[in-house]
């Protein structure tokens, strides 16, 4: 009888081994095959962009590609969200995977044949709107990866829950949204989502390869106000006055010294920017208050409470030296963005089986931040890095980053995303079978 014991397990084992192979292999051979509708895709969500809370076309495009799949589709969800859901054949743990859907208030300067022309208001402020961060390929990458899996449903071991989420770029005022609200509507249930994988491409990254880390990946995201309120007066007579804006001077320039001088930098990164100053409607008129606006990014919980602090007793000491007062005000916008350390490791020779092992990168963390971060705080998640650089620059032009009126990917690396995705999704299913 013990002779027939590796006979018995050729016979159980190496189908499994065949079929998770095959599966992979006919998974793969799709993406190749929509490449040209995946890159389709882009170029209409990059000529129709909605800013965060608005992309009321967008989820009716992709709501109608997912019914065409015979997905279950749920739309409105924190707004303008759309979630699908795609029950395999075969048992197995429920994967979640999350392509952002928002643009952002940037006029375009590119040269394309899809070259966005949207115009809208924003803050009080005419502007163009503009895919300038990607999004608009995370999209199209996701609904690609829907196509491939629903092709071959009934194979698929396990269940998958597409998550189109508006809002990453940050919600209005006044308003909720994004990952967080998301979440509170309870994405993640109904199927349970037991892991969740999200991506970005990046402009700086060369196509064809992949960028991850264990851990913190991206900050922590927040943002303050400081309004500050003096004396009005007349321009001829600043002693009559308690100007504001030299008070927002004083605040903007000591605000430099708590990341140089307070922040332990060789711990870990962190960054306070004031990205808006307003003030005054006249040359010569003091104005009576004014506002700064920015954010603060930190990669560790005790130096983002300590920026904090310090914020506040900045502007509060320097206000009252002058005569003022402040209001200071710190809204979290995401947490850290924490890549599972089990989940990241356990899916490593995904990524290697995606790009190879030449072409992945142990990459440092970055001072962006994503609300990805989420869905991380309620389950296991992993977040990563497409190349979407070309290996050749065009001549004549230099390539934007991103958030600039001039940011470019190549489209070829909308691939690796779309193979990514299927990679991990199916390894996992298998992993947790």
């Amino acid at each position: 009888m013990k002779k027939l014991y590796p006979i018995l397990f050729a016979l159980v084992i190496i189908p499994a081994i065949s079929y998770t192979q095959d599966l992979h292999k006919i998974a793969l051979e799709k993406a190749e095959d929509i490449e040209e509708k995946v890159i389709e895709w882009r170029r209409h969500f990059h000529e129709n962009p909605e800013l965060s809370n608005r992309e009321y076309k967008t989820g009716e495009k992709i709501a109608e590609h997912l019914k065409d799949l015979g997905l279950e589709v749920e739309t409105g969800v924190a707004h303008t969200g759309v979630v699908a859901v795609l029950k395999g054949g075969k048992p197995g743990p429920v994967v979640g995977l999350r392509a952002d859907i928002d643009a952002l208030p940037v006029t375009e300067r590119n040269d394309l044949s899809f070259k966005s022309e949207v115009v809208t208001e924003y803050n009080g402020q005419e502007t163009g709107v503009m895919h300038a961060c990607g999004h608009d390929t995370h999209i199209a990458i996701m609904m690609g990866v829907a196509e491939v899996f629903s092709e071959m449903k009934e194979d698929i071991p396990g269940t998958i829950k597409f998550i189109f989420q508006p809002a990453e770029e940050g919600v209005p005022a006044g308003e909720r949204g994004g990952a967080k609200m998301m979440v509170e509507e309870g994405v993640l249930k109904n199927p349970d989502v037991e892991a969740i994988f999200g991506l970005h491409i990046n402009a700086g990254t060369t196509v064809g390869h992949i960028k991850y880390k264990q851990e913190g990946i991206m900050a922590a995201s927040d943002r303050f106000t400081i309004n500050i309120k003096g004396k009005q007066a007349h321009g001829s007579t600043p002693w009559a006055s308690v100007d504001p804006i030299a008070v927002s001077a004083q605040i903007i320039n000591s605000l430099q010294y708590i990341v140089s001088r307070n922040a332990e930098l060789t711990k870990e990164a962190a960054v306070v920017t004031v990205g808006i100053m307003k003030a005054g409607n006249r040359f010569n008129i003091i104005p009576e208050t004014a506002m700064l606006e920015g954010t603060i990014r930190t990669l560790d919980e005790g130096m983002r409470e300590m920026i904090h602090e310090k914020i506040r007793l900045t502007a509060e000491n320097i206000a009252e030296i002058a005569g003022a007062t402040v209001e200071v005000e710190i809204v979290e916008n995401a947490p850290l963005t924490y890549n599972d350390i089990d989940l990241t490791n356990k899916m490593v020779s995904s990524f290697q089986k995606t790009v190879g092992e030449d072409k992945l990168h142990l990459m440092k963390a970055v001072t962006g931040a994503e609300d990805f971060s989420y869905f991380q705080n309620q389950i296991p998640g992993l977040y990563f890095f497409i190349g979407g650089r070309p290996e050749l620059e065009p001549e004549g032009r230099a390539l934007g980053g991103h958030h600039t009126p001039d940011f470019y990917i190549d489209e070829s690396g909308m691939l690796t995303g779309v193979k990514a995705f299927i990679n991990l999704t199916l390894d996992y299913m298998e992993a947790e079978k």
